[in-house]
């Protein structure tokens, strides 16, 4: 059983995008999100407990407050959701979470977009690509951000791939968002690419990515363990991204 609870019942949202930050490949959507959230100031709106999910207590400072490792944050301005985990989920739990994330995301109105990185080592200087699926009908938001399909077949596995999975089979849109990303490292390069080349297209954000170039280093140094541990993770604790084209 894992409970979602709403923390601040002050914050109104209509329809909401809501934007997936749990970690995977690269880090790459962890920590965009974790950007989108500091940039626009979100609130803190709930948190997600139980079930397999590690009963660890969270502190920031200066909030003397403990908090969960998976929260969700608010942003009415811009009708904006963003989940933030500083944990993975475990193999163990993914269907579960998925499920029954997927069901609260239905009653809030809400429409995920769920973010994966394709494992691809690129010279310093590319721009990684950005590629874009859906479930549902959420094609004509996936064309109207000039988003597009990938080329060949894959596989999206670990939390994003089971999210999108109960969501297409319950018929919801949904939206996937994939990049291309180095798996060996924290990714900030990957991670700009996928606002300003996704998320922001997708969603209206106007979200400022230069701090992601200018803090690069910072952010590398400070995501290095939980990438270790992501690449260690099995296929389904971390969302990514293979390939699946037969020659």
């Amino acid at each position: 059983m894992v409970d979602i609870t709403v923390r601040d019942e002050t914050i109104d949202l209509t329809e909401p995008v809501m934007i997936e930050g749990l970690p995977g490949v690269g880090l790459v959507g962890k920590i965009a999100t974790d950007h989108i959230i500091n940039q626009l100031d979100m609130r803190y709106f709930g948190d997600i407990t139980g079930g397999e999910l590690p009963p660890v207590a969270l502190f920031e400072g200066p909030d003397p407050d403990v908090k969960p490792p998976i929260r969700l944050f608010a942003d009415e301005e811009h009708d904006v959701l963003a989940l933030r985990s500083d944990v993975p989920v475990s193999a163990v739990n993914t269907p579960t979470f998925a499920a029954e994330l997927t069901v609260w995301l239905d009653e809030l109105n809400t429409t995920p977009v769920y973010l994966s990185g394709f494992p691809s080592v690129q010279e310093p200087e590319a721009v990684p690509t950005v590629y874009g699926v859906t479930t549902g009908e959420a094609d004509q938001m996936l064309a109207d951000a000039d988003i597009t399909p990938p080329v060949g077949s894959g596989m999206i596995s670990g939390p994003a791939g089971a999210l999108l999975s109960h969501a297409r089979d319950r018929g919801l849109d949904s939206l996937g968002l994939i990049v291309e990303t180095d798996p060996r490292y924290p990714d900030p390069q990957g991670a700009r690419v996928l606002i300003d080349e996704g998320i922001n297209p997708l969603t209206g954000l106007n979200v400022d990515t230069s701090p992601l170039v200018e803090q690069a280093e910072e952010i590398i140094s400070q995501r290095e363990e939980l990438a270790q541990r992501m690449q260690k993770a099995d296929r389904h604790e971390s969302s990514q991204t293979s390939s699946v084209d037969m020659y």
